[in-house]
């Protein structure tokens, strides 16, 4: 078996907009770069679009993870892949057709990601595991940083990394809202590897060693759990 990883992915949505390419090279230790683009329809807020992300994705020293919180997400997922970045996630709340929109952006070079909101269960979408490269399970409501950590998510993620061990398949699952020192290790318990940390990332004086502390937290959480992590 090999040795379990442990992807810190920081949101720019806690970093200085006004200094982007700054930013993304004080966390080039990171696994990649969460990338939240918010359309003031699907979430109550405005963030960055295609022009923005696709100039990121031409200066940014580590690969560009996009979270699409976006409605008429098929429609504008495609473009997203199409800028050459490293994963795609959409929604499946906002997507008409997520099968299709999953294997599209696999066909365009991305890695297909899906989110579920904390009410949304994960059962209806077990079947689709192995049109995904992540299942990302949402910690708190979309749409704002700084939110605080949902612990009635953790069941969701057990279940979600319980099915995918079982299905034999290779798909990582991404929390997403809350993390810090104390919630990435209920989070890495239950079976999540991919950690996005805004406010205790950008937070910190020093957003490389908020990382390092961050990985090293979540590599003790899974080593003392015996569920295999991807």
């Amino acid at each position: 078996m090999s040795s379990p990883t442990c992807r810190i992915n920081p949101s720019i949505l806690s970093a200085d907009f006004a200094n982007l390419e700054a930013e993304l090279g004080r966390i080039s230790n990171a696994d990649a770069a969460h990338v939240d683009v918010m359309d003031n329809h699907f979430v109550p807020n405005l963030t960055l679009g295609v022009p923005v992300v696709e100039r990121l994705q031409q200066v940014s020293p580590v690969p560009l993870d996009a979270h699409l919180m976006i409605a008429e997400v098929d429609r504008w997922a495609p473009a997203y892949a199409d800028m050459g970045l490293s994963s795609v996630t959409f929604h499946v709340e906002a997507s008409n057709a997520p099968v299709k929109l999953a294997r599209e952006l696999r066909a365009r070079g991305a890695k297909a990601g899906m989110a579920l909101r904390p009410a949304t269960p994960v059962e209806p979408y077990l079947d689709m595991l192995p049109e995904l490269d992540m299942l990302l399970i949402m910690t708190v409501e979309p749409g704002f940083g700084g939110q605080a950590f949902l612990d009635v998510t953790v069941p969701k993620i057990r279940r979600a990394r319980a099915a995918v061990d079982q299905a034999g398949v290779d798909v990582a699952i991404q929390v997403d809202g809350g993390i810090t020192e104390e919630t990435i290790t209920r989070a890495a318990e239950a079976g999540a590897n991919v950690f996005v940390a805004g406010s205790s990332v950008y937070g910190k004086p020093s957003p490389a060693d908020a990382i390092e502390s961050l990985r090293a937290g979540g590599l003790l959480a899974m080593s003392r759990t015996p569920v295999p992590a991807t």
